[in-house]
């Protein structure tokens, strides 16, 4: 599919910008605080303990472009460079979601996303 391999490279991209804006405003992070960091938006994963709508619905909402982009904004507009950090490195955990192929699940399960199935069953 054409538009998975372009919505990869976007992915990529956005990983790069994001971790990028981070980096040029909160320089003075702990290395170990990069991982986690960049990682937390995978706890949107508890959502599923309600089910597979809930936790798509939930998952969904935390893996939003937009999600990290307003919380960017938010902190240009009051001058607080830990949002603009945060907001990027949202905005990189979700393009690195992309370009490693993981999309917006399906309430279908966990699974099945927007870029196709995910793990050892997916089709080839």
């Amino acid at each position: 599919m054409i538009a998975v391999g372009w919505q990869k490279a976007e992915g990529a991209l956005m990983l790069l910008a994001g971790l990028g804006i981070a980096l040029a405003v909160q320089p003075g992070w702990p290395l170990w605080a990069w991982p986690l960091i960049l990682l937390a938006p995978d706890l949107a994963m508890i959502g599923y303990l309600g089910g597979p709508r809930i936790g798509a619905a939930v998952y969904n909402a935390a893996h939003l472009y937009g999600a990290g982009l307003v919380l960017a904004v938010l902190g240009v507009v009051s001058g607080q460079p830990l949002l603009i950090a945060l907001g990027g490195m949202w905005m990189a955990h979700i393009g690195m979601d992309r370009a490693f192929g993981y999309g917006l699940k399906s309430p279908q399960g966990f699974k099945t996303t927007h870029l196709g199935r995910i793990g050892p069953d997916r089709d080839h």
